[in-house]
C-alpha cells in the first residue's frame, strides 16, 4: 500500500506550465464527461496524446459501453484492490454503491474475497476478474458462464475494463497520486 505521507510525484501541472498539446488534452478531457484533469489523467498529461487516446477508451467503457454498469464498477474495485489503488477505489466505491453493488459486498471485495450477496453475476465477475490478475487467464467453466451471462461484447469488454483500470492503477501507484478528499479508502491487507 502506498504510504499516504508519501510525496506526490507527478502533482497537478499549472496552468502557465502547459504546452499547446496539453492545452490541447485538457480542452478535449474537459468537454467530455469526466470534466477535467483529475486521478490518472494528472500523471498522464505529462503525455497529452497517450491521455487522450486513453481517457476516450474509458469514457467509452464507463459511459457507453455493453457492460451493466454494476458489473463495471465491481470490476474496477476489484482491479484497485488488486492493485491497492486508493484513489480508484476511493472515486469508484461510492459510484459501485449508487449502480447497484450492495455496500456489505464493496466491504467483501475490499477484504479481498467474493461478494456473498448481491445479484449472482457480481460473484462471478469478482471470480473471474481476480483469475484473470493473478493468472493472466481463465479456466473454460468460468468463461463459460461468464460468456452466457453477459455475452460477447459485454465479455470482450470486462476484459478490457481490467486492462484499462490496470493501467490507470498503476499509473496512478508510480505518480503517488493520492485519494479524493474524504473518499473511502481500502483498508490495510492485514485488516487494518
Amino acid at each position: 500500500m502506498i504510504d499516504p505521507t508519501a510525496t506526490v510525484r507527478l502533482p497537478p501541472l499549472r496552468d502557465a506550465d502547459l504546452d499547446d498539446a496539453q492545452r490541447e488534452a485538457v480542452a478535449v478531457i474537459s468537454s467530455g464527461p469526466r470534466g477535467g484533469v483529475v486521478g490518472p489523467f494528472v500523471p498522464l498529461l505529462r503525455s497529452p496524446e497517450l491521455m487522450t487516446r486513453l481517457q476516450l477508451v474509458g469514457a467509452y467503457l464507463r459511459f457507453e459501453a455493453d457492460l451493466d454498469q454494476d458489473l463495471l464498477e465491481l470490476t474496477i474495485l476489484v482491479v484497485a484492490r488488486h492493485w491497492d489503488q486508493q484513489f480508484e477505489w476511493g472515486f469508484h466505491q461510492p459510484l459501485a454503491v449508487a449502480a447497484g453493488v450492495p455496500l456489505e459486498a464493496t466491504e467483501e471485495v475490499d477484504r479481498g474475497v467474493a461478494p456473498s450477496i448481491g445479484r449472482p453475476e457480481l460473484r462471478s465477475v469478482w471470480q473471474f476478474v481476480t483469475e484473470l490478475l493473478s493468472a493472466g487467464e481463465v479456466g473454460d467453466d468460468l468463461y463459460d458462464t461468464l460468456l452466457d451471462a453477459l455475452g460477447e461484447s459485454a465479455l470482450v469488454e470486462l476484459v478490457a475494463t481490467v486492462g484499462y483500470y490496470t493501467t490507470l492503477a498503476l499509473t496512478m501507484n508510480v505518480a503517488r497520486t493520492p485519494p479524493p478528499a474524504g473518499a473511502p479508502l481500502l483498508r490495510d491487507r492485514d485488516g487494518a
